[in-house]
């Protein structure tokens, strides 16, 4: 396994290009979200691996009205993705704006579903095109992301395993599904083949492994029992100093007896 930390949640003190110098320095991949704000060439220059980044910024996969513009704005960032080495684009169910929904919808049809895994297959051929891979995030509904339809990890591993393509993959953010389903090691178990990347932080709270209510070393070593070698992100919050949330977030995937591994600098 790899460890990457979102560069939007830590050092948030710190221009953006300097906290992802700080992970790197620190042996970390990166994650980010929105690349269209972000100074590409000089988050290049830092050397840093990036694991991922948001892949498209506007319409909802699961309507078809606006699924072409899913489409159309993730090829348009593909090339942000190449010049930086991302080989996973994080899409959502639906739009968000500011991280909620666009359009709030509570209950979910036939014809979401239909379309939802059109959609990724149409992303999926994308990827395959460029050579990336596109990863639907599950969100929570609880808490963070109300109105958002087919979000629970089970749904959106249902319409991942429904494209059916390559190149689309489950994100699989732990933190969301301990807050809507739980269940996470069987859970973890259950989506193996078809995750494209790991997400953690702990409840409540979103921030560092440890700071809550998840068991992340047993989760840690369930994924690495079941033979995952793929990326682990941080997508949390410091509880307190950013360091000491890095060094937890470490701690809770070494795992004793088995192959995780800091990316190297």
């Amino acid at each position: 396994m790899r460890l990457a930390v979102c560069a939007e949640m830590v050092f948030t003190d710190l221009p953006f290009v300097e906290r992802v110098q700080r992970l790197h320095d620190a042996g970390f991949d990166v994650e980010m979200w929105d690349s269209r704000t972000k100074d590409i060439p000089a988050l290049k220059a830092t050397g840093a691996a990036f694991s991922s980044m948001t892949g498209y910024t506007s319409g909802s996969l699961v309507d078809p009205d606006t699924a072409d513009d899913v489409v159309r704005t993730a090829e348009s960032l593909i090339p942000t993705a190449l010049e930086l080495g991302v080989s996973r684009m994080v899409v959502h169910p639906a739009e968000l704006i500011d991280g909620q929904a666009a359009r709030p919808l509570y209950r979910s049809t036939g014809r979401m579903w239909s379309t939802g895994a059109r959609t990724l297959e149409r992303l999926g051929n994308l990827g395959e095109k460029y050579g990336v891979t596109f990863c639907l995030e599950n969100l929570n509904t609880v808490l963070d992301h109300p109105g958002i339809p087919l979000a629970r990890a089970k749904d959106t591993l249902a319409l991942v395993e429904a494209a059916g393509h390559p190149n689309v993959k489950l994100m699989l953010d732990l933190y969301h599904a301990q807050l809507g389903e739980g269940n996470l090691i069987e859970l973890v178990r259950t989506a193996l083949p078809h995750i494209g990347e790991v997400q953690v932080a702990d409840v409540p709270g979103r921030c560092e492994p440890g700071t809550g209510e998840i068991n992340y070393r047993a989760v840690a070593k369930a994924l690495a029992d079941a033979g995952y070698e793929g990326t682990v992100g941080m997508e949390a919050w410091a509880s307190g100093d950013d360091e000491e949330a890095l060094a937890a977030f470490r701690a809770a995937f070494t795992v004793q007896d088995a192959s995780v591994q800091i990316a190297s600098t």
